[in-house]
């Protein structure tokens, strides 16, 4: 069916985040889209909340049924008030408040064929395989997407049916691959050389071109395929009729729509295509489709589940699965594949129950889906996924869990004591954990460990850490908060919503970062407390150090990422796996740093651009007004060594005027002057002093490599960039100054035409490298300290202005349109592909692209190893580490690696950095000297060097007086170590 027009506006800060991962096309589709969910046990309230949080048009929830105990172990709209109310009625209200631009209703009735008319797209969860089989006819007939989701126990299944000859748009998550061209020769084909040699251009891409001058007719042209030759060169068809190449253009990548045919459930069911990354796993994926059938067909026969961890019952679900009709393969052909018979007990006797973690995981991949079928952007499955986490259970040879220990107790935690018995319910209840961050993945986690039970008994307990307050942008993601929440603590709001949640839970927020320099609060005695750690960071650094304090206290970490629809879950147990080790790559582009004259002369990359501009932006609106103000306050006060530096700022932020501006003309004036200054005469200014056909010593072009020969730009108050420059310049210049500004472009180009072309200025100092600036602001001397008093006197006796923090989030405020602007200037001057207003914002706000549903998924993987981690000791087999990609339909899970054994060949033991060597204490009065002679004549060990952070406790290198006078080797032990820690 078609998608139905919508009128209503976007919230596009509501969903800044989001933005990024779908688009701004997309993500209007799904503001117009209407979706049937039918089932609301935990895995439907899941699909539920991450549809609504990403803003479907309408959601219909159908669910006739009545709340029971089971539902309460995953179902979080639902609490023990609502016992045998209807699953759907009972959960709209708290549905709606997710996100109150979606409609959100109920339907009481029959599904039928007239119903299913008014949706594009069909969930169903936890139903039936008759109704799923009618189902699936209908909406495979009349052309409505269908999807099918499932978990019993710890085994989940997923199936998509979106009919024949469905056409994806945009199939892949990538930016579509841009690169500068160099030159385009005249030919048949014509040959295309880019500026940089290294590309990610394949054979048989179609590409498109703009921005070229001279060969003109291929700007804006139908998508051409190319090919690549050997040299790294790209033939692009036929150009010897076109005009001769001059200089500039971008090639950019148009990708190609890809066409998916689905087949209906009823002949999918037999003839099952499976999402797998090895022959392997799709035996096992067939293998769990034939257990889902007879777990069908045992319900159909006995109206029930099997009990929980009932042999009886399971030995029929495996006989029921021997004597289905055998599957097909692609072809039609019979598979010859022996049933995996005790693959399918293990799923029978653990099917009753119903999982959070589970739930999640399922619950997002089946969200995701569905935003794939409204959108058309990324590959849909093909056709059918199955996820298991069975290796939650006990490992081969250990006892499994007792009958009578799984049997319903009329609480909430029945779903998942039917899968691990009571006496693991105990278990969690008892644990004391540390959540680290309570934004997108933290309020998921804290949903999780609020259904599973975790620290809901009397002694035991979560803290949650987290400095940072609610923003409107996190509400497209963060479950826990609402709009009334903006601008609360992240800790405080989510730890109340969590108790919501489950009124036993025990959660203590703290609003204090965890870093070095809070080590006096999350110390020994809070770490004693503590049995696991939970981090749900956005930087690696702040991984780094959580992670390193796990290793020093011996606690188990839980850790979790997204980026955009990739997301990873990690697991790390003392003694048994590895430690947690950032990739290097990830920590240098987190603390990337660019050399100020690249910056400012040299750029080469669209990030060298947009970090310019946003240095512009701090020094033109934020640091003048503080250097102002602080002059103004105290004349004397300015430091003669960023002389220099201030110095040129404030010629600039004066620029072509002569005094303080009064009106918003003068401020238009001054925009325009500096729109000339930077993007013409600074660029004629470089080009005087290294011209391009400048050769170095050796030979080379001084303009060769990374260093791109610069072109000035004419001023033109009819191309949007330009005027959008002015508009911000001018705008934030009124507001440091207390002016009142204009949003008027009409105007602005009528005043513009009246305005003369300022005078060229020759106020940016030329420096090639950032040894010749360091020179010549050490070289800073009376004359130019002259100069800059004088500037400074243009504001002596006025108001003070009005420093402006860039403030990435709000698009009203022109903080953002200058930087974007800025940028896109700059980048036409050297040849660069420049990022638009959406991709500036998110390189200069360093803005991680997110999306609910990866956030969801990641969180249920955490929560499956969490029952590995509880129940221990486990084997280092027991563990995954996880890894997706929902946007393209990857899946994977492995064994993390164990932890790296050190050894010295004169030592008879080994060690880990996990390992601790046991010292009896001794005497109170033991002191570090005592400690290293035990250790040398204990284990033959010799301690050439001691160190605690950068201060140096001990060396063997050291005279035998200073070792008599050094405080440290005569400090009683347990004073020392308290000093350390």
């Amino acid at each position: 069916m078609a998608a139905p027009e919508t009128s209503k506006l976007l919230d596009k800060e509501r969903y800044s985040r989001q933005l990024y991962v779908l688009d701004l096309p997309a993500m209007q589709k799904i503001q117009g889209a209407k979706v049937l969910l039918s089932g609301l046990q935990g895995l439907g309230a899941e699909v539920a909340k991450n549809l609504v949080l990403m803003g479907v048009g309408s959601l219909t929830l159908h669910d006739p049924h009545p709340t029971c105990w089971s539902d309460l172990a995953a179902q979080f709209f639902l609490s023990e008030q609502d016992l045998e109310r209807s699953r759907a009625e009972a959960s709209q209200e708290l549905v709606a408040k997710l996100n109150r631009a979606v409609q959100v209703c109920i339907h009481t009735g029959d599904i039928t064929e007239e119903l299913l008319l008014d949706f594009q797209v069909v969930v169903l969860t936890t139903s039936k395989l008759e109704e799923q089989l009618k189902l699936g006819t209908l909406c495979h007939k009349l052309g409505v997407c269908f999807l099918v989701a499932d978990t019993r126990g710890l085994v989940g299944q997923l199936f998509c049916d979106f009919g024949e000859d469905f056409t994806v748009q945009d199939p892949t998550e990538a930016e579509p691959l841009t690169a500068s061209i160099q030159h385009i020769s005249q030919g048949s084909p014509g040959i295309l050389t880019l500026k940089k040699e290294a590309h990610n251009f394949c054979d048989g891409d179609l590409v498109t071109f703009s921005g070229i001058k001279g060969m003109v007719e291929l700007n804006g042209c139908d998508p051409r395929p190319i090919h690549v030759n050997g040299d790294r060169t790209l033939e692009i068809g036929d150009t010897a009729n076109f005009s001769c190449y001059l200089s500039g253009g971008t090639v950019t990548e148009v990708k190609r729509p890809k066409t998916v045919n689905h087949k209906p459930l009823d002949v999918a069911l037999l003839q099952p295509r499976v999402v797998a990354q090895s022959s392997q796993e799709a035996r096992r994926a067939r293998c769990l489709h034939q257990a889902f059938r007879a777990l069908h067909q045992f319900q159909h026969l006995n109206g029930r589940l099997p009990r929980p961890w009932d042999p009886v019952d399971a030995e029929m679900v495996v006989g029921l699965a021997q004597s289905l009709e055998p599957l097909k393969g692609t072809e039609g052909e019979p598979l010859e594949e022996p049933l995996d018979e005790a693959l399918v007990q293990t799923v029978a006797l653990s099917s009753a129950g119903g999982l959070s973690p589970m739930a999640a995981m399922l619950g997002a991949v089946a969200a995701q889906e569905v935003l794939k079928a409204i959108s058309r952007k990324f590959m849909p499955l093909d056709q059918w996924l199955y996820f298991d986490a069975l290796d939650c259970l006990p490992e081969d040879g250990e006892p499994h869990p007792k009958p009578e220990d799984c049997a319903p107790r009329h609480c909430r935690y029945d779903g998942q004591i039917a899968v691990f018995g009571a006496g693991f319910q105990e278990k969690l209840s008892r644990q004391h954990y540390l959540l680290v961050g309570a934004g997108a993945i933290g309020c998921e986690l804290l949903k999780g460990f609020a259904l599973v039970g975790l620290g809901a008994g009397a002694s035991g307990g979560v803290t949650v850490a987290d400095m940072d307050h609610i923003e409107r942008s996190n509400l497209s993601r963060q479950f826990l908060f609402r709009t009334q929440d903006i601008g609360r603590p992240k800790a405080e709001v989510a730890a109340e919503a969590a108790r919501r949640l489950n009124s036993d839970l025990q959660v203590t927020p703290l609003i204090y970062p965890l870093d070095p320099t809070t080590e006096h609060i999350y110390g020994n005695n809070f770490f004693s407390r503590v049995d696991g750690v939970a981090a749900a960071l956005d930087s690696f650094q702040a991984r780094r150090y959580v992670a390193a304090r796990c290793t020093h206290y011996l606690k188990p970490l839980l850790e979790a990422g997204t980026h955009g629809t990739l997301g990873h879950a990690s697991v790390f147990m003392p003694c048994v796996t590895e430690t947690y080790r950032a990739p290097a790559s990830a920590i240098a582009s987190e603390n990337a740093t660019y050399p100020v004259c690249t910056l400012r002369h040299f750029p080469s990359t669209v990030e060298h651009t947009v970090q310019w501009a946003r240095d512009e932006f701090e020094g033109l609106f934020r640091l003048s007004a503080e250097t102002i103000n602080r002059h103004q306050q105290a004349p004397t006060s300015l430091a003669e060594p960023d002389g220099l530096k201030v110095l040129t700022l404030l010629q600039e932020v004066l620029g072509v005027l002569r005094e303080r501006p009064q009106t918003w003309q003068d401020c238009v004036v001054w925009a325009l002057g500096h729109w000339q200054l930077c993007f013409h005469d600074g660029i004629m200014q470089l080009l005087n002093r290294f011209p391009p056909d400048k050769v170095l010593e050796d030979g080379t072009l001084f303009w060769s490599g990374s260093k791109q020969c610069p072109q000035p730009l004419q001023f033109d108050a009819s191309q949007d960039t330009h005027l959008l420059y002015v508009l911000a310049a001018a705008n934030l210049y009124a507001q440091m100054h207390g002016l009142p500004g204009s949003r008027d472009q009409t105007a602005l180009r009528e005043l513009l035409k009246l305005l003369p072309l300022p005078v060229p200025q020759n106020l940016v100092p030329i420096f090639p490298n950032d040894l010749e600036l360091a020179r010549a602001s050490a070289e800073f001397g009376p004359e130019q300290l002259k100069k800059l008093h004088k500037v400074l006197e243009v504001w002596s006796g006025s108001p003070p202005l009005e420093p402006l923090k860039f403030e990435k989030d709000n698009d009203s405020n022109f903080h953002v349109d200058f930087v974007a602007a800025a940028a896109s200037l700059r980048a036409q001057n050297y040849g660069i592909p420049p990022a638009n207003h959406a991709q500036s914002k998110r390189i200069v706000g360093q803005i991680i692209p997110a999306i609910v549903t990866t956030t969801a998924a990641v969180a249920g993987l955490v929560g499956l190893e969490l029952y590995k981690v509880v129940n221990g000791p486990r084997p280092l087999s027991a563990f995954r580490h996880s890894h997706l990609h929902l946007a393209e339909n990857r899946f994977s899970r492995w064994v993390p690696c164990a932890p790296a054994i050190q050894k010295c060949h004169h030592l008879t033991w080994t060690w880990t950095c996990w390992d601790r060597l046991k010292v009896p204490a001794g005497q109170p009065e033991r002191t570090l000297k005592s400690l290293l002679a035990h250790l040398q004549e204990r284990y033959g060990l010799r301690v050439k060097m001691l160190l605690h952070g950068k201060a140096l406790l001990y060396s063997a290198g050291w005279s035998p007086e200073k070792q008599a006078q050094h405080l440290a080797l005569r400090t009683p032990l347990p004073a020392l170590v308290h000093k350390c820690l």
